[in-house]
């Protein structure tokens, strides 16, 4: 590739290859600051699928150590979106250090919050607020759940947000920048994570509560049972098949050991009300 990127966020290492500068200046933007690694775990590379389309209409196509035959290219306007996908495209399909669940987490007092939910239950959102009140942020889009104490390794890269929270965030004092419009999901708006998620992102954390969140509806809260939270989470995991053994055992701790609560609550500030009840009462 003609141009490169590499950057460490939390356990994992990633190098980038363009054939466009573009992407690749809009990762040193949103990345600076955040060290190198010294030997990278993860390629990921954008390209044209046919060579005209580096110029004519450009268009990005991802792929790396691991990719998906049918992902469609996305215009080259979007290149940090494609560079974004491939390096959770990965970490999702390569990753096995860790047990890896599509959790956003948050910590305060040497405690850990994970909160799990399909797109748009707000999961993304509340960890972002909730950084913007002081928690400290360990990601938005992977928990790294360590296979044998079960301490949450952070993955703080940039906050992904999508349409009516990027002006939720922004509301709260966040600074959302760059935003993407157009899409395949929408307005994205990305925010940056503050410098202390940074140069703390080798400090794992025993986890404490495991919230399902679901924004828009009036507020209310149901305890789950250890059996449907296990269910619940090998559906948002994407290596607890491939791990086998060490996947179930790791889980299975989780699961027992951890409070786990379907919360639904109408707005942002009614969930972090709720969210600052619920761990003062753990």
């Amino acid at each position: 590739m003609r141009h490169r990127f590499s950057v460490q966020v939390g356990a994992v290492g990633f190098r980038i290859g363009s054939a466009w500068r573009g992407p690749i200046a809009a990762l040193e933007r949103l990345y600076v600051g955040y060290p190198k690694p010294d030997v990278p775990d993860m390629t990921v590379r954008l390209f044209p699928e046919k060579p005209w389309r580096r110029f004519a209409r450009p268009s990005v196509a991802i792929s790396g150590d691991f990719w998906l035959p049918d992902a469609a290219p996305l215009p080259l306007r979007q290149g940090l979106l494609a560079a974004e996908m491939g390096m959770n495209l990965q970490v999702a399909l390569g990753w096995r250090r860790h047990l890896l669940l599509h959790c956003s987490a948050v910590e305060r007092d040497g405690r850990v919050l994970l909160m799990s939910g399909a797109s748009g239950s707000g999961k993304s959102t509340l960890a972002t607020m909730l950084a913007l009140r002081g928690w400290r942020f360990l990601g938005d889009e992977f928990a790294f759940v360590d296979l044998e104490d079960g301490r949450i390794h952070p993955f703080p890269r940039a906050s992904s947000l999508k349409n009516e929270a990027v002006a939720a965030v922004r509301s709260a004092g966040g600074a959302v920048g760059p935003v993407l419009e157009g899409t395949p999901k929408g307005m994205i708006g990305y925010w940056r994570p503050p410098e202390i998620a940074i140069a703390r992102m080798t400090e794992a954390a025993p986890p404490a509560m495991l919230l399902f969140p679901r924004f828009g509806r009036p507020e209310n809260v149901e305890r789950l049972a250890a059996s449907e939270t296990f269910m619940l989470l090998t559906q948002a995991s994407t290596n607890y098949v491939s791990l086998g053994e060490a996947g179930f055992g790791a889980l299975t701790r989780l699961v027992q050991d951890l409070p786990a609560l379907a919360i639904d609550y109408p707005d942002g500030e009614a969930g972090m009300m709720l969210v600052d009840r619920l761990w003062g009462e753990t």
